[in-house]
């Protein structure tokens, strides 16, 4: 398993294939809420970078969950951050695909939102996020 500043990594075909499948895991969009509305990877739960900490132990309560986390695209650091975060938390099992959503939209896979799920271009607003 790659791992990039010391996170380990998924990359956007697995992360389709886990989705594809259903398998069990966490997937966590670490963005601003405005961000999340306009489109996020299916299934997709919001944590704002600066709430991980706040948040995520509410989310998944279970330290050895596998949680995938990606942000904006692979210049943006808040996925790794949080990453790294979650590690310090206690979490075993976190891994960041890097690409993030840009990466996941280039490639022309589906993003959604709660008004149209897994059928939202990029720039639209939905209504939904981790309060």
């Amino acid at each position: 398993m790659a791992r990039v500043t010391g996170v380990a990594r998924v990359e956007r075909k697995e992360l389709k294939w886990k989705l594809d499948r259903a398998e069990p895991f966490v997937l966590l969009e670490i963005l601003p809420e405005e961000e999340y509305r306009k489109g996020h990877l299916p299934g997709a739960i919001n944590v704002p970078p600066d709430r991980v900490a706040e948040l995520v132990p509410r989310l998944v309560r279970d330290r050895d969950e596998e949680i995938v986390v990606y942000s904006g695209d692979s210049e943006c650091m808040a996925s790794r951050r949080a990453a790294q975060e979650m590690e310090a938390l206690g979490y075993t099992d976190v891994r960041a695909y890097e690409g993030g959503k840009r990466d996941w939209a280039d490639n022309g896979l589906p993003l959604e939102n709660e008004a149209s799920p897994a059928a939202v271009a990029p720039g639209s607003a939905g209504p939904t996020s981790v309060e």
